[in-house]
């Protein structure tokens, strides 16, 4: 079945595309931090990327929705990039981007879940709202990392995240159900 719906073809190709770049992303950061708890965290949430990979490209199929080689060249550009770059810019600038990079893609999948809905598919709603909900809280944990160092009252100035900032209206302790979660990411449509 084809969706009538360019903006959430296009949101479905750049997420899809966009968890290629977090998941090799975090393969650099995972490589680079000394801590054998924050590599296995770390490791964790790149299997979530690669997990959500997997599951927007399942959409994408079910709506016949091709993958862009454009996003899909770009991404894996910037993935390796940011991997390479793990090494070399020390220990709080991956996890504070990391946290930034998750603090948008929490929308990413609220936005699917009410394009879908607008076309009166809820179908998915579950699935996306699950993926929405864990990228809020790879968030949460990048935040947690970093939340005293000194460093981070200069980077939220500078870039907009940080703990009293967020992309997202999601609030892991009082959480909306699934069939209240269109108040999330509203602004972000």
């Amino acid at each position: 079945m084809k969706l009538n719906h360019p903006e959430l073809n296009k949101l479905m190709q750049m997420a899809y595309s966009g968890e290629k770049a977090a998941a090799f992303a975090y393969q650099g950061h995972g490589g680079a931090v000394k801590n054998k708890e924050e590599k296995r965290r770390i490791k964790e949430i790149e299997d979530d990327e690669w997990q959500h990979r997997a599951e927007v490209l399942a959409l994408m199929k079910l709506y016949d929705v091709p993958v862009s080689k454009f996003y899909e060249t770009k991404m894996h550009i910037i993935g390796k990039i940011i991997s390479a770059s793990c090494y070399a810019i020390g220990w709080f600038m991956p996890f504070y981007f990391a946290g930034r990079l998750e603090s948008g893609n929490v929308c990413e999948y609220f936005r699917m879940k009410q394009m879908f809905n607008d076309l009166g598919i809820r179908i998915h709603d579950q699935l996306l709202y699950d993926m929405g909900i864990k990228e809020k809280e790879h968030e949460i944990y990048f935040l947690e990392q970093i939340k005293t160092n000194r460093l981070l009252p200069v980077f939220q100035k500078l870039f907009g995240w940080g703990s009293a900032e967020s992309f997202n209206n999601v609030d892991l302790e009082k959480k909306y159900p699934v069939e209240e979660s269109g108040v999330y990411c509203k602004d972000e449509r």
